[in-house]
């Protein structure tokens, strides 16, 4: 079955399944709109110091990282799976080495939204536990800004709202939204 390491055992229920939009991924993971931004303004002071020519470089070298950036952020919507069970939570994720987390609903103990006005997002998990990951292990799959400990989220949703309403049916407890990455969690029933 697609981003599961086998097929589900008798009595888990596939409830939810989806992966990251790379357009909403480039945005917001790997900040494509920022990063124009900062060549954008370095060609035009370029060109308004007169160095046309510098202009002209800045902005085709500009393009490399940009395109980087979107290569990557294809690739890795490719390669991940995100899946909601009656049992746990599956991110299938990884390029190189791809590594299957599971992490079962009774260890989730909040879960925030994060949408956009468009109804993108993020939807990040809060795990009980002395099980940790490193942010280096999960990124682009952990929260921003939340390194210790990490936080598994799945990142560059195009309907964020779908799997945060299947897990909050799931665990019988509403999902905390949030429009920007506050600190503000609701705990949800295990």
């Amino acid at each position: 079955m697609r981003g599961f390491p086998g097929p589900l055992p008798a009595g888990e229920t596939l409830l939810w399944q989806g992966a990251p939009d790379w357009r909403v991924l480039a945005r917001t993971a790997m900040h494509v709109r920022g990063l124009a931004l900062y060549f954008v303004a370095l060609a035009i002071g370029a060109a308004v110091t007169g160095r046309v020519n510098a202009a002209l470089t800045v902005t085709g070298l500009g393009l490399v990282p940009i395109a980087l950036a979107y290569g990557y952020a294809w690739a890795v919507s490719r390669m991940t799976v995100y899946s909601i069970t009656n049992r746990r939570v599956v991110l299938h994720i990884g390029l190189a080495l791809p590594v299957t987390l599971n992490l079962p609903l009774n260890r989730v103990s909040a879960a925030d939204l994060r949408a956009d006005a468009d109804g993108s997002g993020d939807l990040s998990l809060t795990l009980e536990g002395a099980d940790r990951f490193a942010y280096v292990v999960l990124w682009p799959h952990a929260r921003p800004w939340r390194f210790a400990p990490a936080q598994p989220t799945m990142r560059g949703l195009r309907d964020a709202t779908a799997p945060a309403q299947v897990l909050s049916r799931t665990l019988g407890s509403p999902v905390a939204t949030e429009s920007e990455y506050t600190p503000m969690q609701t705990p949800l029933a295990a």
